[in-house]
């Protein structure tokens, strides 16, 4: 099996390359899993959204990892709640939605 793991997604330009380059790395590579994390990936650079989240699983991404800055656009919060290929930090103190790890 062949994972691939692209480390932070940041802003328009890192959300527009992964998503016009990835399906291409997917099949040049035989990819089987691809993880990102995305906490950035909104164009303000920081946090991310619903859309970008769905366009990023359109593109071939199976999982999305986040960090602190998850939370930087509010609208994630409610999506968080219930989109299990959304991941967000483990060690996030409080009752902060959504989970924290998963198998897949």
């Amino acid at each position: 099996m062949k994972i691939l793991f692209l480390g932070d997604i940041v802003g328009d330009v890192g959300f527009k390359s992964v998503k016009n380059s990835l399906p291409k790395i997917m099949s040049s590579k035989k990819i089987d899993f691809v993880c990102v994390n995305a906490e950035n990936a909104a164009s303000e650079g920081v946090g991310l959204t619903e859309n970008i989240a769905n366009e990023l699983y359109n593109v071939g991404v199976d999982v999305i990892t986040t960090g602190n800055h998850v939370w930087d656009q509010k609208e994630i919060l409610d999506f968080i709640k219930t989109e299990n290929k959304l991941l967000r930090p483990l060690n996030m103190l409080g009752e902060m939605p959504g989970k924290g790890f998963s198998i897949y």
